[in-house]
């Protein structure tokens, strides 16, 4: 299925129309309110819209006072940040119109794939670890992760011509953003995990060039195998008990910094949360 590359690029200049479409019609309805009587002092702006359409909107998660950096960790093989290339073609989702986007379940630019699973709501916020821990507001967040199955889509047979699990979203005023998605499966030799590289803007991520952080996070154990029970993840029950957190290649340095905390259950979905702290 064709994909068209139109971009992060193409995106932002769709959200500048977009915005300077609301101001210009909030400035009619100001102009006509002025000959009306005042109902009201309340009432919503187009701030709200905007952090609708760039996922932010997500209340701020509560920190510990801690910002220690989170550890620098591999990309791994199937980035699609255009940094490598499978099958002698460069992969680069971030040049894919669509990418900036909150739900990550379905593929987007053309592509009609959704991944199943466990309902999973990841809620993340950037802390400055070089300026008092202060939240890093407009930053972007790309994050990816394997489906239910183990599969990454744009490198995994059977999934090549998908691009689902993998999005862009800017951080609130708040240094908060969220993604929906599903918990992701567990593979052969890797602890189940989510990765993610933060660019210093929205615009800046449409090129990996200007990521500050790549990293990834894990979630709890005793979650990992509740949510395991569910349908489509059989193997996810084998492979996790080959590995541990010990063993992982990434994780066995400790996972402190790198474990969400997680609420809910395999049938209402889970809400994991982590606070990241950067050199912003």
């Amino acid at each position: 299925m064709e994909l068209h590359d139109h971009g992060l690029a193409s995106d932002l200049e769709m959200m500048r129309r977009q915005a300077a479409e609301r101001r210009q019609v909030l400035r009619w309805l100001l102009a006509g309110a002025a000959t009306l009587p005042l109902i009201s002092c309340g009432g919503a702006s187009d701030a709200s819209d905007t952090a609708a359409g760039s996922g932010a909107g997500t209340a701020a998660i509560p920190t510990t006072g801690a910002c220690t950096v989170i550890p620098e960790e591999t990309g791994g093989p199937y980035p699609a940040d255009g940094t490598n290339t499978h099958g002698g073609s460069i992969i680069n989702v971030l040049k894919q119109s669509g990418v900036v986007r909150s739900d990550i379940r379905a593929s987007f630019n053309g592509a009609a794939g959704v991944a199943a699973g466990v309902p999973l709501t990841i809620q993340l916020q950037l802390l400055n670890a070089s300026g008092s821990c202060a939240s890093l507001a407009g930053y972007a967040v790309y994050l990816w992760h394997c489906d239910r199955d183990g599969l990454y889509s744009l490198y995994s047979s059977g999934v090549t011509a998908q691009n689902y699990l993998r999005g862009v979203q800017e951080t609130d005023s708040a240094g908060s953003l969220s993604f929906t998605t599903i918990l992701p499966g567990c593979y052969t030799g890797r602890m189940p995990h989510v990765h993610f590289e933060v660019y210093p803007s929205l615009a800046k991520a449409a090129s990996a060039s200007n990521r500050i952080k790549t990293s990834q996070f894990t979630f709890p154990l005793a979650t990992l195998n509740e949510a395991y029970a569910a349908s489509g993840y059989t193997a996810s029950v084998r492979n996790l008990a080959q590995i541990s957190y010990a063993t992982d290649n990434v994780f066995s340095d400790g996972t402190s910094l790198q474990m969400a905390t997680v609420a809910g259950n395999a049938t209402q979905g889970y809400v994991a949360t982590l606070v990241i702290a950067v050199n912003g």
